[in-house]
């Protein structure tokens, strides 16, 4: 498998912890969102989106937007599972993924906060505006995890919650959040920061890494 990617860019971060977590091996290619590489022809002829990441799976499929990318994923390769057993805790923990990847997520990628910017606002300007929906998302995790988490976003082993939440504490510090009033994610963090697959997805160890 190929996966086109940016190493500091969440989707692909969510995606290289699913892809690790599974145990799968997979080559990097990647498409430097700075330098506009994702709307060069070669890579609109991958994901005519032009966004990142795009995964090919070696089959001639080519697999866009992460949500999508990682259900494959449970779906073609099934252990370690990244899902519960049950429709119900499936149900916990997609809202989990969604809570992160619908509604916190989207209002601070590049795209957004070049748009911020565009409007007047300067570096703090910036924090403020992604802090305003990674404080409000994190404090409706954070009950979540109290309900659910036993160390992890659901029970005792990473899920498909925890591929979206770590990246998605990455991009906080980035913005200088206060992540304090969060204790049980940032006990997530620690574990991630213990386990291979999470460390080996971390955008500091990737091959673009800069």
């Amino acid at each position: 498998m190929i996966l086109h990617g940016y190493w500091r860019s969440g989707t692909s971060y969510r995606t290289r912890i699913a892809l690790n977590l599974k145990g799968l091996a997979y080559e990097t290619a990647p498409v430097d969102l700075r330098t506009g590489a994702q709307k060069s022809d070669a890579y609109l002829a991958l994901n005519p989106q032009g966004l990142v990441p795009a995964l090919e799976t070696g089959e001639g499929l080519v697999l866009t937007q992460s949500p999508a990318i990682l259900e494959w994923l449970e779906e073609a390769h099934p252990t370690p599972a990244l899902l519960p057993s049950s429709a119900a805790d499936r149900a916990v923990v997609r809202a989990m993924a969604a809570l992160i990847g619908c509604d916190i997520h989207p209002l601070n990628n590049l795209r957004v906060l070049k748009a911020v910017r565009g409007l007047g606002a300067d570096q703090a300007g910036v924090d403020a505006w992604a802090g305003r929906w990674i404080m409000d998302g994190f404090a409706a995790l954070e009950a979540l995890v109290a309900r659910h988490g036993e160390g992890w976003c659901f029970g005792g082993a990473p899920s498909l919650a925890d591929c979206y939440l770590i990246p998605q504490i990455y991009s906080a510090r980035r913005f200088n959040a206060d992540l304090t009033a969060f204790p049980r994610l940032l006990e997530i963090e620690a574990q991630a920061e213990r386990h291979p697959a999470f460390v080996a997805a971390h955008p500091d160890n990737q091959p673009d890494a800069d």
